[in-house]
């Protein structure tokens, strides 16, 4: 049996946004990280050229709690008389606020190594000391940019899957990519993906 190699960590923050496709303009979150999100934190952390962490499920550590918010958007798709003022465009949002997750991963092959030597493992231990020593590629998001995390660490004392949360959406966006690596653009959907006592176990 082909060894497994598993990763995890918990992040926090005050907000968070994981964008439901269909809630239109008025744009609302999942309750919980879509793979893709998942995906994003883990290589915030730790990359390799010749493997990834794909994502297998996301632990929710703190009540589910939605709040509205409003977001100044300055872009392109603005009505032109916004854009000849200089003026932004609102856009309400239902937000998640005081959010906690305990992530989890594997490490998976997507090349050859280029090194004679197990660079799954190479993966594994690379994340870990990583994480340990606090260091980043980049500061991982909460789904939008803005929404910054308070804590990404390791587990800590205290921090406990919420076993009351028991919800089955309808459809969650998985990813926005073909393929786990080098991906072209092709959102795919978890048709009646459930979150058990806590635990969204993510589609492969």
């Amino acid at each position: 049996m082909e060894k497994t190699y598993e990763v995890s960590f918990e992040i926090a923050g005050s907000a968070a946004m994981f964008t439901r496709p269909d809630s239109g303009a008025a744009q609302v979150s999942y309750p919980a990280p879509t793979f893709s999100a998942a995906k994003g934190m883990f290589e915030a952390i730790a990359r390799w050229k010749s493997a990834c962490i794909r994502p297998i499920k996301v632990e929710i550590c703190k009540p589910i709690k939605y709040h509205k918010y409003t977001t100044n958007y300055g872009g392109p798709l603005r009505k032109s008389n916004q854009m000849a003022q200089g003026s932004s465009y609102q856009i309400p949002a239902t937000i998640l606020i005081d959010v906690c997750y305990r992530m989890y991963g594997i490490v998976e092959e997507i090349a050859q190594s280029p090194h004679d030597n197990n660079h799954l493992h190479a993966l594994q231990d690379f994340f870990n000391r990583r994480l340990n020593k606090g260091r980043l590629y980049y500061t991982p998001c909460l789904g939008w940019k803005e929404f910054v995390p308070s804590y990404v660490g390791e587990f800590r004392e205290g921090t406990k899957k919420q076993a009351d949360i028991n919800i089955v959406i309808p459809s969650m966006l998985h990813s926005v990519f073909d393929k786990i690596s080098d991906g072209q653009v092709a959102p795919s959907f978890a048709v009646d993906a459930v979150i058990k006592e806590g635990e969204l176990i993510y589609a492969k």
